[in-house]
């Protein structure tokens, strides 16, 4: 039998995860109301009311907040990229700084990736191709097994958990 656990967290927070990486960049105001959503399906799961704080739920659920979750999918997406797991058109949008360098920089060994730069942030990093953009602002700001070397699975636990700890700081 399917009960309301089952259907709240397999079909809301996928539905909410579903492209997400379309809401990089979006104003807080905005990405509240999707957390709003991810709220409300916390509670239904853990049968709280309607005016109980969601952080210890969250918590327990190990659920990422919107931002999180953003930045998760983004970072894995890069990993994904850097490792060839993509096609090629996607992996042409993510360059390191190591290979653009071309004198020998300490930056040259570093993990980062070049990030285009945009004439206007509100726009340009919206734009339809701002993967460019945020892809490499998220992996670049995440200091955690930024290697591709290291396998998918490992490389999505551990971000999942410097993200869920990042937030919660368990």
């Amino acid at each position: 039998m399917f009960s309301i656990d089952d259907f709240s967290h397999s079909f809301i927070t996928t539905q909410v995860d579903y492209c997400n990486v379309a809401l990089a960049g979006l104003p807080q105001c905005d990405l509240d109301r999707v957390q709003s959503v991810i709220n409300a399906a916390a509670r239904l799961m853990a049968d709280a009311c309607q005016y109980d704080h969601v952080t210890p739920l969250l918590k327990e659920l190990h659920w990422l907040r919107v931002l999180q979750r953003v930045q998760y999918k983004l970072c894995v997406l890069v990993h994904r990229c850097l490792n060839g797991t993509v096609p090629r058109y996607m992996t042409d949008l993510t360059v390191s700084v190591g290979s653009t360098a071309s004198r020998r920089l300490c930056s040259a060994s570093s993990a980062d990736l070049v990030m285009p730069s945009t004439r206007r942030s509100t726009i340009g990093d919206r734009a339809f191709t701002h993967f460019t953009v945020t892809g490499p602002q998220a992996w670049n700001t995440t200091c955690v097994l930024r290697s591709p070397s290291t396998s998918y699975s490992s490389f999505e636990r551990h971000l999942k958990s410097f993200l869920f700890g990042q937030y919660f700081s368990l």
